[in-house]
Parts: structure tokens; C-alpha cells; sequence
């Protein structure tokens, strides 16, 4: 069976770039029109020139978000694992290279960490760890899942690629989501961010939605990030696995993020500078594109931009957000991943989202529910 890999090898990265540069403002308006958008109109809403189409592509996200998702944000917080990494990555904090303090969560803590999530209202919970098979490998991964699947009614997990096998039992346990991010598309210069470790192996990590999907898993959630190459050249080669992945395995949902680079221990600096405004035009042409996708928006971005992209395509925010294991209660000063930007409380952002005559949603899905979305 074919992956995504045949597909991708038939397109090169100097020729999209050069479609971008050629698209004309009479492409964009043609594909605004179109009431079947296709991939070559997403491309066209990334060009330069559609950044004068923005207010426009603005009115419209807001009006296909709240015709599919209608006014809801639904609500979740990362719960960090372990720092134990056997990769080396020149963005990440936990990065193999450097010399840090390494923290793997025990039993006793991660139900320290979840009894605070709990508090806080949190109902939805992102598994994320470092790569470091040996230490956070499936078997600490089941027992994670376990142990806080009583507590929690959705279960995401952010962690190393696994075997199709592996998915499954990450499924039967209970695992709603996996995301899996490529981090850049750029073959030719993805082992210079990725010297060392499994995640150098290019093809690997890019037919890792493939397993997931083969394994059934109900969500993926896909992205890049932003900074390492040309936003707007690794964002359509991201829609065009998310195109690919949703006529593969149609019975699961997607989701796309946009992590941009932030500060961490001993990271690089941005190749590629995104502005907010670049960013809007981004989530602009996913739900343009796409009006099944869901967007998630993290607490890298700024208080005001997160504000006002709750009424502008947003359908998933994480807030009050740590990014070190431990962070919540067990071990404060453990090294996060990267800084968050917005550091205001769940209670906060629930109101937020009030006031902006929005409802924050702490549960949307249940497996004895059959994917229908549900407010509680």
C-alpha cells in the first residue's frame, strides 16, 4: 500500500515556491468564488498577493467557523511527561546536546500533575514527552494513559513516531488524539535541524500520520513550525498530507497548529520571521480551504492575538499551559520545552471567551457518542 511519501515525491519545494510567486490578486478572487476549493486554492490564499484579500478572508473564516463549529472553543492543557530526549533538534529545549537536569514523571506525580489539571476544570489532557524510547516508550505511555484515562474524558498525545501496532494499543487504550508534527517539509535541510537521533530519519517521521491512521486512531493533528523555512511553502505541503491523509483515512478528523518558534535553552534563532498578520492569513486559507478542519491555537501566541482569534477560525485553545514535566505541582523548576507567551489562567481564559459571546467547551467528544460533538 502506497503512503504519503509517494505522494509528496511528486511535487518539488522550488516549484511551489515559484507558484506562489506568480499567483496574480485575479487567482485569489477566482478561488474566494469557488465553492469547491481544492489545494492549488489554498495555495493560492498563501500567496504574497492575498494578503490584500485579508479582511475579506477575515469575514469569511468567521463566517464557515461558526457554520460548522458554531460559537465554541473547546479547552485543553498539555501534561508534560518527561524532558529525556535522544534526539538532537537545534529549536528544542530539550534537546539531547543540552546540559540540563532530566525529569521523568513518576506514577505518584503524574497524579499530582492531573489532580491540579482537575482543579483547574481541565477535562481534556495532551500527553507530551520528550523522544527517549528506552525511558518514555509505549509500555510508560499505556500506563500514563491508565492511570488518567478515569479522570480525563479526552486523551491527546504529542510524542515520539510509533509503530502502527503501537497506535493501536495506544487506541484500545483509550488515546483520542495523536499529534505528530513534520516540523519542516524541506528535505534538503531538514538533518541540518535534526543531526542526530531517530527523528533524523526524514521518511520515518513523514509516514507516521499513515500508521496512525492505519491504527484508527479518532483525531491527528498535523503542523510545522514556523520559523525553520518558508511558512508559506511548508504550510501547503502540510495541507497537501492533510488533503492526502483525509481521502486515505476519511473516517478520522484532523486538526492543524502553528507552533512558532519561542525562546528555549539553547535553541537557534528564526530562520523565517512570521508576523501576526502572516499568521492570520494562514488560519485564513485552512478554513477557507477547509471547512472541517480544526484549528488549534496555543500559548505561544500573545494575550491580544489569541483574544481576537477566538471570532476569527480558532476551534481549540490550550491555556494555562506548562511545558515542563513537573510544571503544575511536582517539580516547578524542571526545564520547560519553550516559553509560553500567554500565562493567564483557565478560569481567565474561560471568560475571555465569554465575553467575546463565545462558550469555552471542556468536553466535545466521548466515545460512546459516535463523534458527535457535545457541549457539557
Amino acid at each position: 500500500m502506497k503512503s504519503f511519501k509517494d505522494f509528496f515525491e511528486k511535487y518539488q519545494w522550488d516549484e511551489v515556491k515559484t507558484k506562489l510567486e506568480k499567483v496574480t490578486l485575479s487567482d485569489v478572487e477566482n478561488s474566494l468564488q469557488k465553492k469547491n476549493k481544492t489545494i492549488e486554492d489554498f495555495l493560492n490564499f498563501l500567496s504574497p498577493v492575498a494578503a490584500q484579500k485579508l479582511e475579506l478572508m477575515a469575514k469569511m473564516t468567521q463566517q464557515l467557523t461558526q457554520k460548522r463549529f458554531g460559537k465554541t472553543i473547546q479547552l485543553y492543557a498539555p501534561l508534560y511527561l518527561s524532558n529525556e530526549c535522544q534526539n538532537i533538534c537545534t529549536y528544542c529545549g530539550f534537546s539531547l546536546d543540552n546540559s540540563i537536569k532530566r525529569k521523568t514523571l513518576s506514577d505518584i506525580e503524574l497524579m499530582i500533575e492531573a489532580t491540579v489539571l482537575k482543579s483547574m476544570g481541565v477535562n481534556h489532557v495532551l500527553l507530551v514527552s520528550g523522544e527517549a524510547n528506552k525511558i518514555v516508550g509505549i509500555d510508560y505511555f499505556l500506563n500514563a494513559v491508565h492511570l488518567l484515562k478515569p479522570h480525563f474524558a479526552n486523551i491527546s498525545i504529542e510524542v515520539q513516531p510509533l509503530s502502527e501496532e503501537e497506535y493501536q494499543q495506544l487506541h484500545e487504550a483509550g488515546v483520542n488524539a495523536v499529534l505528530v508534527y513534520q516540523e519542516t517539509y524541506h528535505q534538503d535541510v531538514y538533518k541540518e535541524y535534526h543531526p542526530k537521533g531517530k527523528k533524523s530519519n526524514f521518511n520515518f517521521r513523514l509516514e507516521t500520520p499513515d500508521r496512525i491512521g492505519k491504527a484508527g486512531i479518532h483525531k491527528m493533528g498535523l503542523g510545522v513550525l514556523l520559523g525553520l523555512e518558508d511558512w508559506r511553502i511548508d504550510s501547503f505541503f502540510n495541507a497537501l498530507h492533510i488533503d492526502y491523509l483525509q481521502k486515505q483515512y476519511w473516517k478520522s478528523r484532523y486538526s492543524v497548529s502553528f507552533p512558532r518558534l519561542r525562546p528555549a535553552e539553547g535553541i537557534i534563532e528564526p530562520n523565517f520571521i512570521m508576523s501576526d498578520k502572516d499568521l492570520l492569513q494562514l488560519i485564513c486559507a485552512y478554513r477557507i480551504w477547509n471547512e472541517d478542519l480544526e484549528i488549534s491555537i496555543s500559548t505561544r501566541e500573545n494575550e491580544k492575538f489569541r483574544n481576537n482569534i477566538i471570532s476569527l477560525g480558532a476551534t481549540a485553545m490550550s491555556a494555562a499551559s506548562k511545558t515542563n514535566p513537573g510544571g503544575y505541582a511536582a517539580d516547578k523548576e524542571s526545564l520547560e520545552q519553550f516559553e509560553t507567551s500567554d500565562e493567564r489562567s483557565m478560569e481567565e481564559i474561560k471568560n475571555i471567551i465569554k465575553n467575546a459571546g463565545y462558550d469555552p467547551i471542556m468536553k466535545d467528544w466521548d466515545s460512546v457518542y459516535s463523534g458527535v460533538r457535545l457541549k457539557l
